[in-house]
Order: structure tokens, then C-alpha cells, then sequence
């Protein structure tokens, strides 16, 4: 049985980060120190990205509230907000965005109605709030009171292949079904000033946005554009459990994110990969023998930094053009954690290089560290 996903769709909201304005907030923050400021141009500086986009109204330079919460535009400073205001935003905003997305997966689904949805997969690590986003949707966009819905909350920037494996298993079990999935992350909710290098680097990287598909055994239309899945795998480093973490604090989730990322991916990614391949022995070999970029065509790698996306290019052997989608994705929304493969997703699947037949390997890291990855096929 062959499942697909389709109605690929992406959504983001309308403030946009201009990444050097950013920067220069950030290193004008009182209490930075000259290590901190350098940190911050570095980081700002080197991560790769133009603009990002943000819930945030007030963080427009030409928003003026009465009652600044994150931002005080007069004076410049970003403000320290709790985790309580924080978190009723994310349940405000992502709320919105939940039904927006979902609303053009479906729309975008030739043939799906909303009536036919029979599974939600919801998915974020960046707010909480019951009835949580699954519901939402199922109100919002009327779907079948009896529709099941799972939410996937805290798991980091990879849990939307988790989701995508989920919805895979519930269609294969039953060829009616039709699973509407849907990540939604509003990082900006948790940027903060710092001296902490973490924390600096985390503000320069995360943003909003949200990814949304529909997943099913139910035949294609003609010209429609979609993914086989084809296969999943999960690997966990047997390093790296300290140096990739969320944690809840008093303002707001705290992210640890260190420099050894880059050099964790580096030693581990092909060991992360073996597990998908070894199915295919001519996948398999390749991987082998450095010619994983031959033997496919597309790499959807989750872009958590340029230094990520650097490392993999190197280490997979990988062309320029095979990290395109990844960092366009990276450069023009930043990192929106669990959404952002989705982006790159898309970004391959309605380009002119991609191909009936094409195969595309997805990847996504994490807390663990974890690597999650996905053998799709390019349905056209």
C-alpha cells in the first residue's frame, strides 16, 4: 500500500525580522557585556538568515502599545516578561495558525473535503494550552465530531517526522483513513537578552511558522504534486544529550544549544542514515561509498544553523544544489523548529528540479540528540 503526502502547505505571520535590525537590538541590550556583544554579532552575523517572521506585533519598529511586553520601542529595550504572559500569547496566536494551516492543507488536497478528515496530528514544543490545538482545528474547521487527535507536544525540532510516521502507520492500517497533520512553533515567544552564549545563539536563529499536510492511502489526482512516504528511521547519538535541550523557566522556555552540534552531527549523520538505507542494498552501498548524493536526488535536511547544513553537505558529500531548498528555507524564515522541515519539503516539492521518481531523504535533529529521518519519493 502506498501513502502519500499531500497538500503540503506553510503558513507564517506577518511581522518580519530583519536579522541585522535584530542584531543590532540585541547588542544594544544595558547589561551585555563586551563578550556578549561579540558573541552577538558573530552569531547574528554568520546564522545564515535575512528575515524571520514573528507573532510579536510589538517587535515592528513602527508599533508603538501603549504597554510594551516584549519590546519597548522608545528606549529600545527588550523586556522580561513571564512564562505565564508568554505561554497565554502562544495559546492566542498559535491558535490562529493551528486552523489557518490546517484550513490549506485540506484546500490544497484535491479530492479531500474536511468532512473526510479522520485523524489530527498537531505538533509543537513551543506552548501548552487545553483543549490543545487538535481540538481547535476539529471546531474551527468542522470537521467530523468523531475525529481522532493526537498531540506531539515537546519533543524539539524534529517532531514533525514523528508525526509524519504516525500519520503513515494510521493510513496503512486502514486505506480510508485521512490524517491531517499540523506543526505550529512560535519560538519568538521565548527570545530573550543574554550574556549566555546558548541563549544568544538561540535568539539569533529561532522564528514562527507553521507546516501542515495531509497524509493518506488515497489515490493522487492527475498533475498533483505529492511525497510517497516511503520509509522512517530514528537514531540517537550516543553523545549530545546535554548539548541540545528545552527546558520550561521563569520566563519563558529555555533553550541549551551549544557549539558541539555541529561537530556531533558531523560524527554521527551516516550512522543516522544506515537504518533508512538498509533496506535498499543499493542505498545502502551508496552510503558506503560517499555517493548518497547520486543515489538521491533531494535532501531535505532540517536547517538548525548554517553550520549544520555546512557539516552535512560535507560529510554526506553532498552538491551545493542538493542544500538549496535547505537554505533558502533557513535564509528567508530562520529556524522554526519542528515546522521547518515541512518548509524545505515544500521548497523541493514545487521545484523545477524535482522529478517524478526523485527520492528525497529528510532529515531532523533534536533533544537526545536525536535524529529523525524519511525516505520519500517525488509523486508529479
Amino acid at each position: 500500500m502506498t501513502v502519500t503526502l499531500r497538500g503540503l502547505s506553510t503558513a507564517v505571520p506577518a511581522t518580519v525580522l530583519v536579522q541585522d535590525e535584530v542584531r543590532d537590538v540585541f547588542a544594544a541590550q544595558p547589561g551585555l557585556g563586551r563578550l556578549g556583544q561579540r558573541i552577538v554579532a558573530t552569531s547574528f552575523n554568520v546564522s545564515g538568515i535575512e528575515r524571520r517572521h514573528s507573532v510579536l506585533d510589538e517587535l515592528r519598529w513602527d508599533a508603538h502599545p501603549d504597554d510594551p511586553v516584549f519590546f519597548d520601542a522608545e528606549s529600545g529595550e527588550l523586556l522580561l516578561p513571564g512564562t505565564k504572559v508568554r505561554n497565554e500569547l502562544y495559546a492566542e496566536h498559535a491558535t490562529r495558525l493551528y486552523v489557518e494551516a490546517g484550513r490549506a492543507a485540506i484546500e490544497a488536497t484535491p479530492g479531500i473535503e474536511a468532512s473526510d478528515v479522520t485523524h489530527v496530528i498537531t505538533v509543537s514544543c513551543t506552548g501548552f494550552y487545553a483543549p490543545g490545538p487538535d481540538f481547535m482545528i476539529a471546531r474551527d474547521l468542522g470537521l467530523n465530531p468523531g475525529v481522532e487527535r493526537y498531540h506531539l507536544g515537546f519533543m524539539g525540532c524534529y517532531a514533525s517526522i514523528p508525526a509524519l510516521r504516525i500519520a503513515s502507520q494510521l493510513a496503512k492500517a486502514d486505506a480510508s483513513a485521512v490524517v491531517l497533520v499540523v506543526s505550529v512553533e512560535l519560538c519568538t515567544l521565548h527570545l530573550r537578552a543574554s550574556n549566555d552564549p546558548d541563549t544568544i545563539v538561540a535568539s539569533s536563529l529561532f522564528a514562527d511558522g507553521a507546516g501542515s499536510g495531509i497524509v493518506t492511502a488515497r489515490p493522487t489526482e492527475p498533475g498533483e504534486r505529492a511525497f510517497d512516504l516511503d520509509r522512517f528511521a530514528t537514531r540517537i547519538t550516543p553523545v549530545g544529550e546535554g548539548d541540545m535541550a528545552w527546558k520550561i523557566g521563569d520566563h519563558g522556555f529555555e533553550m541549551v544549544l551549544s557549539n558541539a552540534i555541529p561537530a556531533i552531527i558531523d560524527d554521527h549523520i551516516t550512522g543516522a542514515l544506515e537504518p533508512l538505507f538498509a533496506h535498499d542494498d543499493a542505498l545502502a552501498s551508496a552510503l558506503a561509498s560517499d555517493g548518497a548524493s547520486d543515489a538521491v536526488e533531494h535532501w531535505a535536511i532540517h536547517p538548525g544553523g548554517r553550520s549544520i547544513l555546512d557539516k552535512v553537505e560535507s560529510r554526506l558529500v553532498l552538491t551545493e544544489a542538493q542544500l538549496v531548498p535547505a537554505r533558502e528555507t533557513l535564509r528567508d524564515y530562520g529556524n522554526m523548529s519542528s515546522a521547518t522541515v515541512l518548509f524545505v519539503l515544500r521548497n523541493i516539492l514545487h521545484s523545477d528540479a524535482a522529478a517524478d521518481g526523485d527520492r528525497v531523504a529528510a532529515m531532523a535533529f533534536g533533544p537526545g540528540l536525536t535524529v529523525e529521518s524519511a525516505l520519500l519519493t517525488v509523486r508529479v
